[in-house]
């Protein structure tokens, strides 16, 4: 079925795999694209050789792929490679969006970009290691800094306390994924970046 299908935009949803992960702040970027997955009604199936959970749907007169890793954060560049080579998006990384936990945003904050640096984040580098490039669109969903220990932090899940602003920051970051889908990334740029 994929091989017939030419694949306009690649979303995919950083994380780590298995339940004890599956709520953490860490896999902010992975329980994004399950909600933009649920919300338009697209099955995720493990696609082993391509070492990803992996759906296909027609959004806004386009063919859209929506994969979250089944590699551990740090890896995540080896399954980004194997889809970004399956759907020859190689020559044309603008059609790549990656969507992250960001801890130099506050909690529920979103800011949508193109290229640029990587603030420290293992999974975006190695993503750019194995693409040899930067040149992919990010969705970055803010989790804050803590005071503490940030590795222990980030495979965390929220507490009550930050629940509801996680709750929005997922919500407003699949708004934000169907409007760079359907209007483009400027559009998703001035409306999703002002916001506080």
């Amino acid at each position: 079925m994929l091989g017939k299908i030419d694949i306009d935009f690649l979303v995919v949803g950083l994380g780590n795999p298995g339940l004890q992960y599956e709520r953490t702040r860490h896999n902010l970027g992975a329980i994004v694209v399950n909600n933009f997955s649920k919300q338009h009604e697209v099955r995720l199936r493990l696609n082993r050789s391509l070492k990803a959970r992996l759906g296909v749907l027609r959004f806004s007169k386009q063919h859209t792929a929506l994969a979250i890793p089944q590699t551990w954060m740090n890896d995540s560049g080896v399954a980004v490679k194997k889809l970004v080579d399956r759907f020859h998006l190689r020559d044309d990384l603008h059609r790549l969006v990656v969507i992250h936990d960001d801890l130099d945003l506050d909690l529920g904050q979103l800011k949508i970009k193109a290229g640029g640096g990587l603030a420290g984040h293992n999974g975006l580098s190695s993503i750019s290691d194995w693409l040899d490039s930067r040149d992919f669109l990010r969705i970055r969903v803010g989790i804050g800094r803590p005071q503490g220990a940030v590795v222990q932090y980030v495979l965390s899940p929220p507490t009550k306390a930050e629940l509801s602003l996680f709750e929005a920051g997922v919500a407003q970051a699949t708004q934000a994924t169907e409007t760079l889908l359907s209007e483009g990334l400027i559009a998703a740029m001035n409306r999703y970046n002002s916001k506080s």
